[in-house]
């Protein structure tokens, strides 16, 4: 191995400085607002309809599967895309770099939009298995850019994530409003050939915003040495096809079950995180130091799973019971019950900035991470609480105000913003320096495993009653939030340089 090859080459991106373009924040953050944007547009536009797709009958152009298959199957297809973004992670700390796993990824998006939007089932499967690989590169990655625009001592550092959490809430407004119409009124697949267009608007933006991006743009900034880069390369190719083929044998023999492929997929999110976090705390490119910054880091992944529990159900059951019990009525206007979904996206396009103003005002008063972190926990769990008295005593065809769901959107939406913004920015600060695009790739396993978690638990939903069902999960995740500010003295003293 050569001097060039083992040294990482410096970064052709502008370094971090105090560039104040966007709204007091560096303007590269404009361009990873807008890429956000657009793959949430996309994302979430194809997610509020895909359920009601699986879930509709095969002769109104749907996959004619039960509410609770679907739920499963959706958690599942929710739990793959976070499992690959480990490796979407190492591709970018280790062969493409960020900014191409970026630009890889989002291509990957794009195309499997395209495919769902062919009216055929087996093109919904590629496509979703386009996604899955798409998202895995983009999701970690974008997120690390941001992290890269910021000094870790610049107080902006939090206010910036709320600001770039906003723009992925603009998308996630715009995306059912957009492919839910279409989805339901016209048919599925012009919903998700609106997610197909979104999308590629993001790529467009963020090539032509590239420049104003810190780090590599034309490889890793620790890249593997190229003969090692080719047998890895060579290894995870192998690897892929022999796990197609593999699957695609048990199905063609009639083994492989849609329950057995879901409870494979479910154990493969449990074994996940527990094999990384192995890996990390022994690998020698971890100093002791940053492993212990690791073991605080193990709270706020399990405060993440117990949240990523309810919030993902915004996109199954809580999808369900708006199309089944919710009034969709506006002054006598009948509008797709998906719409209740944009509740979300506007409740935190809403309060993500206000959240950025109040951190940026406080500085050093703010409170801790940690903190934060459980108060958004304990409003995932309370919003799925207000579900319990909204689903009390009904019987029959019943139907529900839709000011139940906007206020349970409402306060899950403040969660939301409270936790995800802090933890990714907490996970950026406390990730080993080796392990930058991994270890945020490890803060996506958590919701890896939340969605693996999530496909067993939704089998309940219409075998338990609506509010034993909302009261379980809505206690078990407050209860949770409750034990992260217990644990609150310990975690202030193991996480610096995280405040």
């Amino acid at each position: 191995m050569t001097a060039s090859e083992a040294t990482p080459r410096p970064a052709d991106g502008p370094p971090p400085g105090d560039d104040t373009a966007f709204f007091g924040h560096p303007r590269g953050l404009l361009t990873l607002f807008g890429t956000e944007m657009w793959e949430r547009f996309s994302y979430l536009g194809m997610t509020a309809i895909l359920t009601l797709f699986f879930t509709e009958s095969v002769a109104d152009g749907g996959l004619g599967m039960s509410d609770g298959t679907a739920s499963s199957v959706y958690a599942a297809y929710s739990t793959l895309i976070y499992l690959v973004s480990v490796g979407g992670g190492w591709l970018a700390d280790r062969v493409l770099g960020a900014y191409r796993s970026v630009l890889y990824g989002g291509i990957c998006i794009a195309l499997g939009h395209y495919a769902m939007a062919v009216p055929a089932s087996s093109m919904t499967w590629i496509g979703l298995g386009l996604i899955i690989v798409g998202t895995g590169l983009l999701k970690p990655n974008v997120s690390t850019l941001v992290g890269k625009l910021y000094r870790s001592e610049d107080e902006r550092r939090d206010a910036g994530f709320a600001l770039y959490y906003m723009g992925i809430n603009i998308g996630s407004f715009l995306g059912p409003l957009v492919a839910g119409w279409l989805g339901q009124k016209i048919g599925y697949h012009w919903g998700f050939s609106a997610a197909a267009v979104g999308m590629t608007f993001g790529i467009v933006q963020y090539v032509l915003g590239r420049r104003h991006l810190a780090g590599r743009r034309d490889g890793a900034e620790s890249a593997v040495p190229a003969p090692a880069m080719r047998r890895t390369l060579r290894l995870i190719a192998a690897g892929a096809a022999a796990v197609v083929l593999l699957f695609a044998a048990l199905a063609l023999a009639g083994v492989l079950t849609m329950d057995l492929t879901v409870d494979l997929v479910t154990a493969a999110s449990v074994l996940a995180p527990v094999a990384y976090f192995g890996f990390l705390f022994r690998s020698p490119r971890v100093t002791a130091d940053e492993r212990g910054r690791l073991r605080p880091y193990l709270v706020l992944f399990g405060s993440s799973v117990a949240f990523n529990l309810v919030l993902f159900q915004s996109y199954s059951t809580m999808n369900l019971l708006a199309l089944n019990h919710a009034d969709t009525s506006l002054f006598g206007w009948q509008f797709p019950s998906s719409w209740y979904g944009s509740v979300l996206g506007v409740a935190e396009v809403a309060l993500a900035p206000v959240v950025a103003a109040v951190w940026t005002r406080l500085g050093h008063r703010q409170p801790h991470a940690s903190n934060k972190i459980a108060y958004g926990v304990i409003l995932g769990g309370v919003s799925f609480l207000i579900m319990v008295p909204a689903t009390t005593d009904r019987s029959g065809d019943w139907m529900m105000s839709g000011l139940w769901l906007i206020v349970s959107y409402l306060v899950l939406g403040l969660g939301d913003i409270l936790l995800e913004t802090t933890g990714m920015s907490a996970t950026t600060k406390l990730a080993p320096a080796a392990f930058s695009s991994q270890a945020m790739a490890l803060w996506f396993l958590s919701i890896a495993l939340a969605n693996g978690l999530q496909a067993q638990v939704v089998k309940l939903y219409g075998v338990l009653s609506y509010p034993r069902y909302f009261a379980l999960n809505g206690g078990f995740v407050v209860v949770v939030g409750l034990a992260v500010i217990a644990a609150g003295p310990w975690l202030r003293r193991t996480m610096a340089p995280v405040r």
